[in-house]
């Protein structure tokens, strides 16, 4: 089985613990959202935290490089950028062997599901939301189904682009605000279960 690796993405076991934080996940995404710099106070009023409690998770991403403190504004509120990662959104390298990082991915994927599971709710109290139409914003679904390669190829093709589209800095035209967590995962077919020897009777009279 071979095992392909993007060139940009995070590789280290470490690293991807780090980021298994829910709270360290928004800091990255907020930082993101809001063009890629700000002060700890703009970043507590975006999520809606004190700041006292944001400095232990910044000063950890800074350590490992993630992100970078800049100097002070005028008001002397410290002030956070991320580090370059290409030019977009951080990337997990997927090392499914016995020694990779499947364990770390794990935990990630938890604590995204945790926040995505948190925006759902909040936005379920939003008399206002869009729940239909083309400007749908507010939706969760699962399907299940058979795919070929061209289809598969498909898929991810329309992924990468629905990454792209909401991972967007705020600026003009730009209103809404959403989050987007996705899951694509091949499931392994279940062996049918025998029929039990009563079954196999057909009806008793």
């Amino acid at each position: 089985m071979s095992h392909q690796f993007d060139p940009g993405a995070l590789t280290d076991p470490a690293m991807i613990r780090l980021l298994s934080s829910p709270m360290r996940q928004e800091l990255m995404d907020t930082l993101a959202a809001i063009g890629g710099e700000a002060s700890v106070a703009t970043l507590a009023e975006e999520l809606g935290r004190p700041a006292d409690g944001l400095y232990y998770h910044l000063r950890a991403l800074a350590a490992a490089g993630l992100i970078c403190e800049v100097p002070a504004d005028d008001s002397g509120d410290r002030r956070y950028r991320l580090a370059s990662h290409g030019g977009g959104p951080i990337r997990l390298a997927y090392d499914l062997r016995p020694n990779g990082n499947a364990a770390e991915l794990r935990n990630f994927a938890h604590g995204l599901m945790q926040i995505a599971e948190r925006d759902f709710q909040d936005a379920l109290g939003r008399v206002n939301a869009v729940v239909s139409g083309p400007k749908r914003e507010l939706w969760a679904s699962r399907n299940k189904g058979w795919l070929s390669d061209s289809d598969l190829t498909e898929v991810n093709t329309l992924l990468e682009r629905l990454s792209e589209l909401t991972s967007q800095p705020k600026e003009e035209g730009k209103n809404h605000l959403v989050s987007l967590v996705f899951s694509l995962a091949p499931i392994d077919l279940r062996p049918k279960r025998r029929a039990s020897r009563k079954a196999r009777k057909g009806p008793v009279s």
